[in-house]
């Protein structure tokens, strides 16, 4: 894939050919992430922007990939967030439908097109971060190579369709050369930065490079949450049954 890649490069210097250019690098980012389910404990320390420091955890769980997915994100602790979760279901084509249930009022609620922008219970991820967006929902141009924590990587614009809701206007993407992962994105609205992300600890779990660290700053809010992912793991048997609205309610 890597000479095919850099041949298509090299032959073509059109417009046309950046934009395949960097189309390619970013399925094959997407295929080598590719996986039938995910699991993993996940830490977060969410700093404010005068350096309060809270800690958080969750559980997460997803079943397919590629978009076309679901996934239930549950808090563990404090006892003040325990057991509040959230329901994504992942489309190829649109944005996802989300619901959130809240334990404490016994209630669940579908999260509007217009909230997903706001922040996931006091972490920096909004509730858009969360998805996971198939790659052909977006437009990408070759922007170049950078450098990211000394290593080499390809810079990449992508640009949401017309068709596909998002808050964001536009975000550049730095994808490592060595496996195609993700080292940092940066995330615009109307070309301002809204949030900075950046994957790190890339770690080798059953044949798939992963990010062990994700930390997302809220350029707006000066604050940061960095996540720590433990106990990761891929393929294994999960059921559909457990990936709706009334397993969001069981807990």
């Amino acid at each position: 894939m890597n000479r095919l890649i850099a041949a298509l490069f090299l032959l073509c210097g059109s417009a046309s050919a950046q934009y395949d250019f960097a189309a390619q690098i970013m399925d094959e980012s997407e295929s080598r992430l590719r996986t039938g389910t995910q699991r993993y404990e996940g830490t977060l320390e969410v700093i404010s922007a005068s350096n309060k420091v809270s800690i958080k955890h969750w559980e997460y769980r997803r079943l397919g990939s590629n978009g076309a997915s679901k996934a239930i994100l549950r808090f563990t602790a404090p006892a003040e967030v325990k057991g509040v979760a959230l329901l994504i279901v992942n489309h190829t084509d649109r944005a996802s439908d989300q619901w959130m249930w809240t334990p404490a009022i016994e209630r669940d609620r579908r999260i509007a097109a217009q909230d997903r922008s706001t922040r996931f219970f006091g972490t920096d991820f909004s509730f858009e971060d969360l998805e996971e967006r198939d790659v052909d929902q977006f437009d990408y141009k070759f922007q170049g190579e950078e450098s990211i924590g000394g290593v080499a990587c390809w810079k990449i614009e992508s640009k949401p369709r017309q068709s596909v809701a998002s808050q964001y206007t536009s975000s550049m993407l730095w994808i490592r050369k060595d496996n195609f992962v993700a080292a940092q994105s940066e995330n615009f609205s109307k070309g301002k930065l809204v949030r900075r992300i950046r994957y790190g600890d890339i770690q080798n779990v059953s044949g798939i490079w992963t990010p062990r660290t994700v930390e997302v700053y809220d350029a707006m809010r000066g604050s940061h949450t960095v996540l720590k992912l433990g106990k990761l793991e891929y393929n294994v048997p999960m059921k559909d049954e457990d990936f709706t609205l009334e397993a969001l309610k069981r807990g």
